[in-house]
């Protein structure tokens, strides 16, 4: 790893350890760094976390497939109300699509051993 993106790391674990008001205040830290940190290893080096793409095209499904699969089902049906239909099976083809990405990029070893909870 670089040494730049080293010194990234450290000085988000020096901005954790520079917390002492509260375990809430640190926990807040804590993400902000955490979010931080895993965003630049994405950006710099294409390294992302176990089911980053999986939890990324969940929404992504929805809103790409899901949206204009229940309004195409709505409006032949004559009722909006098939709209929700549409939104889980977007879901699960985004799912899919993210679980498929999140293969490819653990074969090019390019998975962190760790998931974001």
């Amino acid at each position: 790893m670089p040494d730049e993106t080293i010194a990234e790391i450290n000085d988000g674990i020096d901005q954790m350890n520079a917390v002492s008001d509260s375990a809430q205040a640190w926990q807040k830290a804590r993400k902000k760094v955490q979010f931080h940190i895993i965003q630049r290893m994405e950006q710099k080096h294409r390294l992302v976390t176990k089911n980053h793409y999986r939890n990324k095209w969940l929404a992504l499904g929805m809103a790409i497939f899901g949206l204009p699969l229940g309004v195409a089902l709505g409006s032949s049906l004559g009722n909006m109300a098939f709209l929700a239909i549409g939104l889980p099976i977007g879901m699960v083809i985004g799912m899919a699509i993210g679980a498929g990405m999140d293969k490819k990029a653990g074969e090019e070893g390019r998975q962190l051993d760790f998931q974001i909870e």
